[in-house]
């Protein structure tokens, strides 16, 4: 039997194999399921290039129809080369030095159909920090999207163990901090929100908490990168940009 984390096995570079197979079919949903897992970043790196928002969106949809699936990008894709997400970004910087003809070519719809980029017609980047680089909103949306998804699922791990209030302990003193760049309660405080008896009490909870979030974080990195040793320089460095941007908030 799997345990909490066997639904998060499936990603980056095991999709990519399945988009790299010759099943039709298969196929084509592994490259939905990339489409619909990087459109943000993808998106974000482009409206930081200065085009407006349809404009980007725009691109955003032309790249993962004609770069991702039309030139075959997974295809060149080698997990021994390292992490994905640099070799995305690589290849959307150069998609992104011929955006002067996408503006004035006429979209082709490619042989195998559109993309699908669920949430796209709706979704809307807020105007990023002066200096912040194209590279820099590309990777903290990254992230972002990444943190989400171990966010929801340690949330519902301890819904299903019935510890609540283990997460809010977790959330306002190690979470929030990161992401928003906020000063942590005391645990003397959290205490007396929650009734917690002792504050050593509130520390096992927190504990226990961070031991499932790392475990759950590095089962979603370890597919993105090309080795195990290379799982915890990525956390790092997900961990930096989001620190990062929270600081600029």
């Amino acid at each position: 039997m799997g345990g909490p984390n066997e639904r998060f096995l499936t990603t980056d570079w095991t999709v990519i194999l399945r988009a790299q197979g010759r099943n039709k079919q298969s196929r084509r949903e592994a490259m939905g399921e990339l489409a619909r897992r990087y459109w943000k970043p993808v998106y974000a790196y482009l409206r930081r290039k200065g085009n407006s928002n349809e404009e980007a969106k725009d691109l955003t949809q032309g790249f993962f129809e004609r770069v991702v699936l039309g030139r075959g990008l997974v295809q060149k894709a080698d997990a021994v080369k390292g992490r994905f997400r640099n070799f995305l970004l690589r290849s959307l910087e150069l998609y992104a030095r011929g955006v002067h003809r996408a503006k004035t070519a006429k979209r082709r719809r490619p042989d195998g159909g559109l993309v699908p980029l669920e949430g796209l017609e709706s979704f809307n980047v807020p105007e990023p920090a002066d200096g912040v680089t194209p590279e820099e909103c590309f990777n903290f949306n990254w992230a972002a999207a990444l943190l989400e998804e171990v966010v929801e699922e340690v949330k519902h791990q301890c819904r299903t163990f019935h510890e609540q209030v283990h997460w809010e302990l977790f959330h306002a003193l190690v979470l929030k901090p990161i992401t928003e760049g906020s000063t942590p309660p005391s645990i003397a405080e959290l205490c007396a929100r929650h009734g917690i008896a002792s504050t050593a009490k509130a520390s096992n909870m927190i504990v226990t908490v961070k031991r499932r979030f790392r475990a759950t974080l590095m089962c979603q990195v370890r597919p993105l990168v090309g080795s195990d040793a290379a799982v915890d320089d990525e956390i790092r460095d997900l961990l930096e940009i989001l620190s990062r941007n929270g600081a600029r908030s």
